[in-house]
């Protein structure tokens, strides 16, 4: 089991490195230039910004799990890291639902989008939704504790961190499906509702358009449409990697007086784990994929970084070792002209 807790260990290793870089970068795209900060790429943003913190936090802590016996972050841990967890989830799926939203007005009411479209408060929205998510993590917080647990089946016993002791069977049922509902059920119908009205706005905005058709409101269309995909993809990507965590937690809450100690749940736990944390790595890389600006403007970033490396890096050497050999400098600098010369600016929008 030593061997199987070091390979997942290692494989939350890779969602957490990638994740931090791909949202960092994600962010700072979004936050550099003025061009770029619309209500999707500020949205987009304070989602990275939720994924960050379950990466940074969470996922270390989950991993550990696999390769200790013992709850090792205390009884303090115990609380403010599901408090974390569910608050990081709660952005996620409430700025999708408010992009949703936004994009329905878009395309479906264009007119009432001009409305309060400033930067504040789109702001203002955002931490609205940090706010609300932060106020339903509270009961995370309160009932999670170290709570000892009895194996049947060989009558050993454990402690660890649970939402809920051992005992009654009605708090962890309604916690279950309560978490269901708020952070899954309910916020993917508003978000198909939306979709459903997009998608007949879209229809009928496509039919209308004359053979000749005007340019303009071809491309306005067409502009609409590749950003209306891009937010149903996070929304896909959201509910394919969360469902299977919350089948398990459903699944343990019906029948959380027995402790399940079989293969098949071991892997399912690990499996619907791993895809949880996996969502929150996955959106700067399918914005890379589906948006040509955004990836021009995400490679610049990357750029930035690799040449402020490589600029930072001779001196360091020079510093502190005074035998480099002028080969070494040479290459050195030209890694850094090519960069210099391949560095470009692109002022347009993301998405």
């Amino acid at each position: 089991m030593w061997s199987a807790g070091v390979a997942i260990a290692s494989v939350y290793a890779v969602i957490s490195l990638s994740g931090f870089i791909g949202n960092i970068t994600l962010i700072k795209t979004f936050c550099s230039a003025k061009s770029t900060r619309n209500v999707p790429n500020l949205f987009m943003s304070s989602l990275a910004l939720g994924d960050v913190m379950l990466l940074v936090t969470c996922a270390p802590v989950d991993a550990s799990r696999y390769l200790s016996e013992e709850w090792l972050f205390g009884r303090v841990g115990c609380k403010v890291i599901p408090f974390i967890q569910l608050t990081s989830v709660g952005v996620s799926v409430f700025t999708l639902t408010a992009l949703s939203a936004d994009r329905y007005k878009a395309i479906v009411k264009p007119l009432d989008i001009q409305i309060s479209t400033t930067t504040t408060s789109i702001v203002l929205r955002a931490a609205l939704i940090w706010l609300l998510a932060l106020v339903l993590a509270i009961p995370e917080a309160i009932f999670s504790d170290l709570h000892r647990f009895t194996i049947p089946s060989t009558n050993e016993s454990f402690i660890t961190c649970a939402p809920y002791p051992h005992g009654g069977e009605l708090h962890p049922k309604i916690h279950s499906m309560a978490s269901f509902l708020i952070f899954y059920v309910i916020p993917l119908l508003v978000i198909s509702v939306y979709y459903t009205f997009i998608a007949r706005s879209l229809m009928k905005s496509a039919s209308n358009l004359p053979v000749e058709g005007n340019m303009h409101a071809k491309r306005q269309i067409d502009s609409r449409k590749r950003l209306a995909k891009t937010v149903l993809v996070f929304v896909g990507l959201f509910a394919v990697c969360w469902l299977p965590s919350h089948i398990i937690y459903l699944y343990r809450s019906y029948h959380y007086s027995q402790v399940d100690t079989s293969l098949v749940h071991f892997v399912c736990s690990v499996v619907a784990r791993i895809l949880a944390f996996t969502n929150s790595c996955l959106n700067p890389f399918a914005l890379y994929l589906l948006s040509k600006t955004f990836r021009k403007q995400f490679n610049q970033q990357l750029c930035c970084c690799c040449h402020w490396l490589f600029k930072r890096s001779p001196r360091r050497t020079t510093h502190y070792n005074t035998r480099v050999t002028s080969v070494r400098s040479t290459r050195y600098s030209m890694a850094s002209l090519t960069v210099v010369n391949g560095r470009q600016n692109y002022q347009e929008d993301c998405v």
